[in-house]
């Protein structure tokens, strides 16, 4: 059976950004034409907690997906960081998956502390907060996108999907 996976992105928010590369990503996920997982794609949140957040939680009410991996632009990484916890408001929040088993034998995807103190952060704060209040069994990771290249594209889409589908077997 598919797993039902909600995918999320962030419009741009700078004058110099032509895109943001965690949409342009799943651009590329929208693309494949074989997928073995029922995607629902939330694309170019605006960069705003709140206006996310309230999006995300009502398209996680609507669609009930078994794992959400929302997705934010980082122009200073070169690989793909799966982020381990939101700090937001001086509370701390940590995903329920154990990234170290999902990135095994992966040296090409980092597990980071800091998901960055900006919308990013809020929104998996809030995300992360919203299915532990209502101990919904949907799991949640943020994942943090480098900007992507004709060079690194490909390699970046193949980590991407690995990571969707150890998350889906977990």
């Amino acid at each position: 059976m598919k797993k039902r996976i909600l995918l999320t992105s962030f419009d741009t928010w700078l004058p110099h950004h032509k895109s943001n590369s965690s949409d342009d990503l799943l651009i590329e996920v929208g693309k494949l034409e074989s997928r073995p997982h029922d995607f629902t794609f939330l694309r170019l949140l605006p960069v705003d907690v709140k206006l996310a957040s309230s999006r995300v939680i009502e398209k996680i009410q609507e669609s009930q997906p078994d794992a959400v991996l929302c997705c934010g632009m980082a122009e200073s990484r070169r690989q793909l960081s799966l982020e381990k916890n939101a700090n937001w408001e001086e509370s701390v929040l940590q995903t329920t998956i154990d990234l170290e088993k999902l990135v095994a034998g992966v040296g090409s995807i980092q597990i980071s502390h800091d998901c960055g103190k900006f919308v990013c952060e809020g929104l998996y704060y809030s995300v992360l907060d919203y299915l532990h209040q209502f101990q919904l069994t949907g799991k949640c990771i943020f994942v943090h996108v480098p900007i992507l290249t004709e060079e690194n594209s490909p390699g970046l889409l193949a980590d991407f999907l690995l990571v969707i589908h150890r998350l889906a077997l977990s």
